[in-house]
């Protein structure tokens, strides 16, 4: 909010990221201005700075100016939490005791000047080129989107307290959790820095909160809990809606958020960072068992159309590629006109890549997806990112990275390795160590096959048939009868 008010692009940035991942993203949309605590969890950020600032160690301890040439757009580090002042970051709380009515009058000035089409905020989406991407997001896009979803969650009625465990880097939580309630005057609860399934249930009952969000993998993970809660004699009877989007929704799991944790007018949302983000939603008149038997009905004032190869319109009923259009669309990828322009066609289609039809009652039905992008407990992975750092291992000839069934994450990240001829000394075990520190710890496989290439089935132009390495990795690695989230007889 405060980014948005003062006219700033706020650019945000997924705490897994590793020195290599931190610098591409500070680079690639030129960030002024880093926010960040210095260390989180596991995660030591000050340390993770120093490896891509080198002068970092010999700056001035309580000072942010920053002079670097890697970066050569960042002119300010500033850091939160509890430490001492550090080399070469403001403190935050220093910042703030200087706040006084010349910047707020500052302040006022600036948001008369902001345009409902400047960019508010640039998130990142994995890129199938190897990178992510930033996709710039409007005032218009986000204010109007998470608007219409309270309105179709009926936020504009009554009183709702909201659970949000989603974490803010995606617009799962920013947009349709904090803007959404801010938009209709809705109480917000966190239940703690990051995502504890326990700390979950434990807020819920406290603050008697009648809405819970979360991906399926969190929702998986909240359910494990629910008995250990009852023991306790404690109450999460509030509960009667929420939402669960961010991976493909497995009925099951559906029907046991409206049986078991009285989830009656839960809402199955569906969407992309690039529509910012939600493009059909369930409608709450329709009751639980139809509602979460698909991903619902176009948002207001957006437009759907599936196609086929050639890029013309199926009937009703017919599998195609999902395209949508309207307000959500983003600007663009950040700096990347090719790719917007291979993304949103000249008349604003975009391509979300996922397989689809639509039923003769208006319902989207997700069935499968034209793009190899993994959905790991609501991570978006591309797997070419991962492979293009596995060729870079020594050994390493070739990798190709799929996505296997995972009854709590949805998909697991499958790793294919062919080594260099005469390498006897790479194993799975050491090329997941390799991995670890380099990329964000989602991003590393948790099945590494070490394969020769004959082993690889090619088509005629000697393209790796990645639908082929699915259905043989999951014999091999006895997935065959895990439920996924894709009904793949159906794709």
């Amino acid at each position: 909010m405060a980014t948005a008010i003062g006219g700033f692009v706020q650019v945000n940035i997924n705490p897994s990221y590793q020195s290599e991942e931190l610098r591409f993203a500070l680079e690639k949309v030129a960030v002024r201005c880093l926010i960040t605590p210095r260390s989180h969890k596991k995660s030591n950020y000050y340390r993770t700075l120093k490896d891509i600032i080198p002068n970092l160690s010999s700056a001035k301890p309580g000072s942010g100016h920053v002079k670097c040439r890697n970066l050569p757009d960042l002119e300010h580090i500033v850091m939160f939490g509890e430490h001492d002042n550090v080399k070469g970051a403001w403190k935050y709380e220093d910042l703030m005791l200087g706040v006084g009515s010349t910047s707020e009058n500052r302040l006022k000035s600036i948001e008369d000047t902001i345009h409902v089409d400047d960019p508010v905020n640039i998130q990142y989406t994995s890129g199938t080129t190897g990178y992510p991407k930033g996709a710039t997001l409007t005032h218009h896009n986000l204010l109007n989107n998470s608007h219409f979803q309270g309105l179709r969650s009926m936020y504009d009625h009554g009183d709702h307290i909201i659970c949000i465990p989603n974490p803010l880097y995606h617009c799962f939580g920013s947009t349709m959790g904090v803007l959404n309630a801010l938009s209709h005057k809705q109480t917000t609860v966190f239940p703690d820095a990051g995502f504890n399934p326990l700390k979950t249930l434990e807020v819920v009952a406290k603050e008697h909160c009648t809405s819970l969000y979360g991906t399926p993998t969190m929702f998986i993970d909240i359910l494990q809990h629910l008995e250990e809660i009852k023991e306790r004699s404690l109450n999460v009877n509030s509960l009667n809606a929420g939402y669960i989007a961010g991976a493909p929704c497995p009925f099951a799991l559906c029907d046991r958020l409206v049986n078991e944790l009285g989830m009656r007018n839960l809402s199955v949302l569906y969407g992309s960072t690039e529509m910012s983000p939600v493009v059909t939603m369930s409608r709450l008149d329709h009751p639980p068992a139809e509602r979460i038997k698909n991903v619902g009905y176009v948002m207001d004032h957006v437009e759907l159309l599936v196609v086929d190869d050639e890029g013309q319109v199926v009937p009703r009923g017919t599998k195609g590629e999902l395209l949508s259009r309207g307000y959500c669309n983003m600007r663009g990828y950040y700096n990347d006109e090719q790719r917007t322009r291979k993304e949103i066609t000249a008349d604003r289609w975009y391509h979300t890549g996922d397989t689809a039809y639509i039923s003769d009652d208006d319902a989207v039905n997700i069935v499968g997806r034209t793009k190899d992008m993994i959905i790991r407990g609501g991570e978006n992975i591309y797997p070419t990112e991962i492979e293009q750092f596995l060729f870079k291992l020594r050994g390493v000839a070739d990798a190709q990275v799929i996505g296997v069934p995972d009854e709590r994450m949805g998909e697991a990240v499958c790793a294919w390795v062919r080594l260099r001829e005469g390498v006897t000394n790479v194993t799975p075990e050491t090329i997941k160590e390799a991995c670890k520190g380099k990329i964000a710890h989602y991003k590393i496989p948790q099945y590494v096959l070490i394969k020769k290439e004959a082993d690889f089935p090619l088509t005629a132009t000697g393209k790796v048939k990645k639908y082929e390495l699915r259905l043989m990795s999951k014999k091999e690695l006895g997935l065959e009868q895990v439920r996924t989230h894709f009904n793949e007889d159906d794709a």
